[in-house]
């Protein structure tokens, strides 16, 4: 169905979610009608952020509010959903537009494949009342599910479209940029270059994807790697755990500024605890690019301030190989927790490929790879 169709049988004039390819067509809508704007859009840091932010909304205003999001954010819902929303507690109502990845019998990534399975089930285990929207779907259809929501909404009770994949159709074309200069695979070959033979893990999306190609085409293992293919905003927390239990390796994670930004209290942790081995890197392009390109706040935060006020001793930003590539030099005389910010462009390969290892077998090769140090 035609996205602003679907825009104006819901008929919320506030928005607010995380980006997610599967609905790109209204992620492009919601830009090129508002842009981010307080008043009716606004791009948060995670799921549960923008499930407690309808709420305000519905608090200040009494109008209901939509939350989008892909399917993998519903473990963030879980939470504000079982305790904040649920009309045992605040009967606060919100429509959820869930973007279905990984659904069954639909080829995905590995991480979509079990997520998928349970998306529906997850959603009425929460007393959630679900519609699937599929490339199929009438309005009409879509119209009598909403009639129905509106009941259910005017009980205090939450309601969710689930979209299926192409589902949505007529997205406005939007261009996403900034004014960097440097581009993510050629950060992560300089990267792979400074770190060596040194572990590293990689965040979710298209990192992990370059940094997979950049061993291909160097001829190298993929034994030094661990790509997180899913569960955005926790590599850090991974490479810290790997850090603190390898005291006398040096630990490379490559992050990504949505990712931070999902679940930046973890560099507080990092910070409290000061691994001498690990070093940070957030590649930072103000972007949700692997789904699409829709900004995040990251481009107008100053994380080197913000690691600096977790505690890490050492941060610094740069947005030119030149610099990019003394830093990655200074890290092999420094024996401390280090951060190192990298502005890019937005834009990658069209023909870039995902990582053809299964995710167990990333694992036991990167275990065992560990085994060794």
């Amino acid at each position: 169905m035609k996205v602003q169709t679907l825009v104006d049988i819901i008929g919320s004039d506030f928005y607010t979610g995380v980006p997610d390819s599967q609905l790109k067509a209204l992620c492009n809508y919601l830009m090129d009608t508002y842009g981010i704007d307080p008043k009716h859009h606004i791009i948060a840091a995670n799921e549960g952020n923008c499930t407690a932010l309808a709420a305000g909304y519905h608090l200040a205003t009494g109008k209901i509010p939509v939350v989008y999001m892909q399917n993998s954010g519903e473990g963030n819902i879980i939470n504000p959903v079982a305790s904040l929303l649920n009309d045992k507690v605040y009967a606060i109502p919100v429509v959820f537009i869930i973007g279905w990845r990984g659904e069954p019998d639909i080829n995905d990534e590995p991480q979509h494949i079990y997520q998928g399975k349970v998306t529906v089930k997850l959603l009425e285990d929460m007393e959630i009342a679900t519609f699937v929207i599929g490339k199929e779907t009438t309005d009409d259809e879509v119209e009598n599910a909403m009639k129905i929501f509106k009941k259910v909404l005017n009980t205090g009770k939450d309601v969710a479209f689930v979209i299926r994949k192409n589902a949505l159709s007529d997205a406005p074309d939007v261009s996403y940029f900034n004014n960097n200069h440097i581009m993510r695979e050629e950060i992560i070959q300089h990267i792979v270059k400074a770190s060596g033979e040194d572990p590293v893990v990689s965040t979710t999306g298209k990192t992990s994807h370059e940094l997979f190609e950049t061993r291909v085409a160097n001829g190298q293992s993929h034994k030094y790697d661990f790509l997180t293919v899913g569960s955005m905003g926790h590599s850090s927390s991974i490479a810290l755990g790997v850090a603190l239990n390898k005291p006398n390796i040096r630990i490379w994670c490559v992050d990504g500024d949505g990712a931070v930004l999902m679940h930046m209290g973890s560099m507080a942790v990092i910070g409290a605890n000061k691994p001498k081995n690990l070093v940070h890197v957030v590649i930072n392009n103000g972007a949700h690019e692997t789904v699409g390109g829709m900004p995040t706040v990251a481009a107008n935060i100053d994380l080197v301030a913000v690691a600096k006020a977790c505690g890490y001793p050492n941060a610094v930003c740069v947005s030119n190989f030149e610099d990019l590539d003394r830093e990655l030099d200074a890290v092999k005389s420094r024996n401390e927790l280090i951060l190192i910010e990298v502005k890019c462009s937005i834009g990658a390969r069209k023909d870039l490929s995902r990582p053809d290892t299964t995710t167990l077998e990333n694992k036991q090769n990167f275990m065992e790879y560990l085994k060794t140090l």
